[in-house]
C-alpha cells in the first residue's frame, strides 16, 4: 500500500492502485513467444514495433492475448514508475 512517509496516512488513491496492480497480473505467466515483448512494453515502450506485434501473432499469439499482455505490462510498468515518483517525495 502506498503511505506517506510522514504522516503513516493511507492516501485516497491506494486501493485504487492496489485493484489496478491485482487487475494487471504483472508476475502472470506469460507465453514464451510473449516474454521479450512483455519486457520491452516494461522497460522500452516507445521501442514496440509493428513487426514486434505481427511476430506475436506469426507465433500463433490472438490479438486478445497480445492486447491482454500488452495492457497489463504497461498497467504494471506504470504503477512502478508512480510508485518510484512517490518514494521520492516521501
Amino acid at each position: 500500500m502506498l503511505r506517506r512517509k510522514q504522516h503513516d496516512e493511507v492516501t485516497r488513491y491506494d486501493d485504487v492502485i492496489r485493484r489496478l496492480r491485482d487487475a494487471s497480473q504483472p508476475d502472470r505467466e506469460q507465453p514464451e513467444a510473449a516474454r521479450a515483448y512483455v519486457d520491452k512494453v516494461r522497460l522500452d515502450a516507445w521501442r514496440v514495433t509493428d513487426a514486434d506485434v505481427e511476430a506475436l501473432r506469426a507465433a500463433g499469439l490472438s490479438e486478445d492475448e497480445i492486447y491482454e499482455a500488452t495492457v497489463a505490462a504497461a498497467v504494471s510498468a506504470g504503477l512502478d514508475r508512480l510508485e518510484a515518483g512517490l518514494r521520492t517525495l516521501a
